[in-house]
């Protein structure tokens, strides 16, 4: 995982590239309660390599392995101060790529519209596509492009999000990268984390993930109308879900045809009027 490999490395250097001006920004300040739990750190046992391994090498790998995730846990709490001090509810949606999240996201927004005002951070390896389509459909949205690394981070999302107008909106949609694997390690400083599974990946998903589906206040089983073409099993998914996530609020959704749609968008509601209310 990220945290082993270290592709969570030379953060500065990226958002300065990719974040045009980021580097006049000033991350938010600390505070404010921690949502979810996620997967415990590694011990860097993975990276021993027998006679190989230069003498105190896994020792050094540990140190730098808690370095990394305690500075983004630092950096999460300050964020997460930060947006509750505005008033703003956020939302870190992760999944594989090809689930569904920008479609769900622009549907999110265009249901949302003249009840909340939203705007997006999309976080990609490569391109701005994702971010053209929500800006076509009216959403403020900032790019984040990650290049090699894989997840997040909270730096990243303190130095993106002044860049919109943060004192006019009432829900930050954070759009990671398209992966399984490492963002469940990375606190970005959201309110709720909603990890997405669409029919077409195969029930078993939550099986073969289960930190980031654990980690999930949220869990929304989407392209719900392609179940039948797909062969999904429904009830073996839930299953799932429900050993995996049993902690989880499930929402099955198509942004397609809108099926499931309405109870998603007053769940935000709902959220958003417990952030107002809990503000300072």
């Amino acid at each position: 995982m990220c945290k082993e490999c270290g592709c969570g490395l030379g953060v500065d250097e990226m958002l300065h590239e990719h974040i045009p001006g980021a580097e006049h920004h000033h991350a938010p300040h600390s505070g404010g309660p921690h949502h979810h739990q996620h997967a415990p750190a590694s011990t860097g046992a993975a990276h021993s390599s027998g006679s190989d391994q230069a003498p105190g090498s896994e020792a050094q790998t540990v140190t730098i392995q808690r370095s990394l995730l305690e500075k983004n846990e630092r950096l999460a709490e300050r964020n997460r101060g930060f947006f509750q001090a505005k008033k703003l509810l956020v939302l870190n949606v992760l999944s594989s790529p090809g689930s569904g999240k920008t479609t769900l996201i622009q549907q999110t927004a265009i249901g949302l519209r003249g009840r909340l005002r939203l705007g997006v951070i999309v976080g990609d390896l490569a391109t701005d596509n994702d971010a053209a389509r929500l800006r076509d459909a009216g959403v403020p949205v900032v790019q984040i492009t990650t290049g090699t690394v894989c997840h997040l981070e909270a730096e990243m999302i303190a130095r993106a999000a002044p860049q919109l107008d943060l004192d006019n909106l009432d829900v930050l949609i954070i759009e990671n990268v398209g992966n399984l694997v490492c963002p469940a390690d990375y606190d970005l400083g959201e309110a709720v984390r909603v990890v997405l599974l669409s029919v077409t990946e195969g029930e078993d998903k939550p099986l073969k993930y289960p930190p980031i589906f654990h980690s999930a206040n949220v869990v929304l089983v989407t392209k719900s109308d392609l179940a039948a073409a797909a062969g999904f099993d429904r009830d073996t998914a839930l299953t799932h879900l429900r050993h995996i996530s049993h902690h989880a609020r499930l929402f099955e959704v198509s942004a397609k045809t809108g099926a499931g749609m309405a109870e998603w968008l007053e769940f935000l509601e709902q959220q958003h009027a417990l952030i107002k209310a809990s503000a300072p």
